[in-house]
């Protein structure tokens, strides 16, 4: 999942954004108001966590234009902790209001529970098969076997279970699984799709992943001979 970090302080916004990609997520970080507004313009987010106080601009004037029509989750991450605030943000349209300073296990736990509200994009549990893909401990497992993957192959996975035999174009995963920061061979992509085949050909999921040639890649069980 894609995540925008809009937050001015560089130490700040880069324990947190060291924090969600351990926890699976693609951040890209911007450190504006403007910039958030290009960012925001350039790529499609699954939450955005903001920051009241910008250099710029007040954080809340932004929530219209990043919300896109109410269907981006956006959680408020400022140290700014009067009752007025709060309500404030709320009202505007932010989905959480979390007070800095915060423990990072309760802030990816919190995203995580917004992702998870009806209409949002996040079920914790995707199941394809006998394949399940827990987006909370970012695991996978065939019955009760873990399946070992590194953190690409996993973010590979989980698009591709979420497509669950459409085809993914190579723009669209790359959006999904890289932020703009993530520094992205030519191959890469093809190397985490070839590590995700190899680790799933000898389980018993009878999955496999399919190149569409020109298109993209999907997910499918496997033909019975």
């Amino acid at each position: 999942m894609r995540m925008l970090l809009i937050e001015d302080h560089p130490a700040l916004a880069e324990a947190v954004a060291s924090a969600l990609v351990k926890a699976g997520f693609a951040v890209d970080n911007a450190y504006s108001a403007n910039s958030a507004l290009a960012m925001h313009q350039a790529a499609s987010y699954d939450l955005v966590l903001l920051d009241l106080g910008l250099p710029d601009g007040n954080g809340l004037d932004l929530l219209p234009s990043l919300s896109a029509n109410g269907q981006t989750p956006i959680v408020v991450l400022t140290a700014r902790d009067q009752l007025s605030e709060r309500l404030a943000g709320l009202d505007s349209g932010a989905d959480d209001y979390i007070v800095k300073p915060v423990e990072m296990p309760e802030l990816i736990a919190r995203c995580r529970a917004i992702l998870r509200r009806p209409g949002k994009r996040i079920n914790k549990v995707l199941t394809y098969g006998l394949l399940a893909f827990d987006t909370s401990t970012r695991t996978a497992t065939v019955g009760d076997i873990p399946l070992p993957l590194g953190q690409r192959e996993i973010g590979v996975l989980e698009q591709l279970m979420r497509a669950q035999g459409q085809v993914l174009s190579r723009e669209a995963l790359e959006a999904s699984v890289y932020s703009f920061d993530d520094e992205v061979g030519p191959n890469a992509l093809e190397a985490a799709i070839s590590r995700l085949r190899r680790a799933l050909k000898p389980t018993d999921c009878e999955l496999t992943i399919v190149t569409i040639r020109g298109v993209g890649w999907m997910l499918i069980k496997e033909q019975k001979r």
